[in-house]
């Protein structure tokens, strides 16, 4: 547990991608592989379910800290999070965990719980406090409670595993998916240096465009790219080798039974195929928005009704793999004639004789379903991640409206004491109804002025939530807009986010439920 609890001060102690490897490559090259099993799940965002209410957490730090339920709770409200409070309100022994395993407090204290009494349950959590010291009882409540996450993506995860055990990422990545648990048999299967189980399904790493910034025309001749729509889906690789078929999200998580209209699709690619692609959401001759689509993700074996309410399709757009060959080498010209052979949803090359009909092209992207257009150089190859030069996207500007504050919730980990959670209020005959919650697109100065106005300013408290003076108005951009049942306006938004704090604007000019809804139309 001392050394989990050292990696979890460390990756959070940072925002420098280097330096997270490096905590966790350090980890993984010291830790006995039953740890690095558990560690690994943990760090993929595996939980265990609690085995107690919440509750009875805060009723027995408070008993060990010997303080009166209320003050535990208004230190609760000043914290933000309860693994947190209790970890620094109960006394430290100062002796730490010493050199008790990390499996051990998962297999033998935590696991066994669940089917402890409440009495023993109190005598197991208390004197476990007792042994652990500050950071370690905070990643061990964390644990408890099922809240346990840290600042690292599944990706950075591999980069992590792949540096301390050598073993190349888009391995380790297949050997991760599906319902990996974490044991020594499982860890020791993982990091074998014996690469052929996965050679067969091993997706390429994923080339990724760059923002256009500026006039598209400071790229040279037209002529000397291609332009395709920008489709909002899900980026993935569909590879056909050796008799199977294989589907990788750019995630690095295999997909292949969540879409199974689009392995259908694969099963017809000759052996020795790797199309990249996006996965949309298609029907009626149309895409789908993406908000559809996100009910069919979290779906591994989909129904016959999500089936039928949002079919998703393979739009391919370029060609990694032909006849078991790796071709990224080669130009993309060369890649897609040979694609456009293939019995595949090929994403259309659009025409443009000048870049005003580029322009003209991604401002029709809306009215299509579409986030803008794709510039790709014709003689460019097949890169690795995001580099500069060949691969471009233009996005159409995103939604805004005028919104004002109405609610705020603390943030988490370094933001717990401050207000960083918000949400805003269109009008509505004569009210403000709740229409979007943003939690990013300030400063570092704009969210202390706007903590500073809503401790000032709170009207009502409700749980964590407080409702403030409606005063403040900012304007919140969103990628996308679609009508909700579960949204009291009526609609729902995607990835808002607050553009700008719009200080010379009161609250009655604030922008109007009717006019956020005519958004719908265009």
């Amino acid at each position: 547990m001392k050394r989990f609890a050292e990696l979890y001060t460390a990756l959070d102690a940072t925002t420098k991608t280097n330096a997270k490897v490096a905590a966790m490559e350090s980890y993984f090259r010291q830790a006995p592989a039953s740890d690095a099993a558990w560690a690994t799940y943990f760090l993929r965002g595996g939980k265990l379910r609690s085995p107690f209410p919440s509750k009875l957490m805060r009723q027995w730090a408070a008993e060990a800290a010997g303080i009166p339920a209320w003050l535990l709770e208004e230190c609760y409200e000043s914290v933000g999070d309860l693994a947190e409070t209790a970890a620094l309100l109960v006394p430290d022994a100062g002796t730490g965990s010493s050199d008790i395993k990390l499996t051990e407090w998962i297999e033998q204290r935590l696991a066994p719980l669940r089917a402890m009494p409440e009495t023993e349950q109190r005598e197991m959590i208390l004197r476990s406090w007792l042994q652990l010291s500050s950071s370690e009882r905070f990643v061990w409540n964390k644990l408890i409670t099922g809240s346990f996450r840290v600042g690292v993506s599944e990706g950075l995860v591999l980069r992590g595993l792949a540096a301390a055990t050598e073993v190349p990422e888009s391995v380790l990545a297949h050997r991760l998916s599906g319902s990996w648990q974490p044991t020594p048999e499982a860890w020791a299967l993982l990091i074998s240096k014996e690469t052929s189980d996965a050679a067969t399904s091993q997706p390429y790493p994923f080339f990724l465009s760059h923002p256009l910034e500026g006039s598209p025309d400071q790229l040279g001749n037209v002529t000397e790219w291609l332009v395709e729509r920008k489709w909002d889906g899900i980026r993935a690789q569909v590879i056909r080798r050796k008799g199977e078929v294989h589907i990788w999200s750019r995630g690095g998580e295999q997909i292949t039974d969540r879409f199974p209209e689009v392995l259908s699709e694969a099963w017809r690619l000759p052996n020795g195929t790797v199309l990249d692609g996006e996965i949309l959401g298609w029907n009626d001759g149309r895409v789908m928005p993406f908000a559809d689509l996100q009910q069919r993700i979290a779906r591994r074996k989909p129904g016959k009704a999500i089936l039928a309410k949002v079919p998703a399709r393979l739009m391919a757009f370029d060609l990694l793999e032909w006849d078991g060959v790796d071709i990224r080498a080669r130009p993309l010209v060369e890649r897609r004639t040979i694609l456009e052979t293939l019995p595949v949803n090929l994403s259309p090359s659009l025409p443009a004789l000048t870049w005003d009909d580029v322009a003209a092209l991604r401002a029709s992207s809306r009215e299509l379903g579409t986030e803008g257009v794709m510039l790709k150089r014709l003689h460019s190859p097949y890169g690795v991640g995001r580099q500069r030069g060949d691969w471009w996207k233009s996005k159409i500007e995103p939604y805004s409206v005028d919104a004002v504050l109405i609610n705020a919730q603390r943030g988490h980990g370094r933001r717990a004491s401050l207000y960083t959670a918000y949400t805003f209020g269109v009008w509505d005959e004569g009210k403000l109804v709740p229409f979007a919650k943003a939690y990013s697109g300030l400063t570092d100065a704009e969210i202390r002025a706007a903590d500073s106005f809503i401790r000032k300013n709170t009207v009502e408290r409700f749980g964590p939530v407080c409702s403030v003076t409606p005063e403040l108005v900012f304007e919140i951009a969103f990628e996308g807009i679609q009508r909700s049942t579960r949204h009291k306006s009526g609609i729902a938004v995607r990835f808002p986010r607050m553009a700008r704090w719009r200080t010379d604007k009161k609250a009655a000019d604030a922008d109007t439920l009717e006019t956020v809804k005519a958004l719908l139309r265009t």
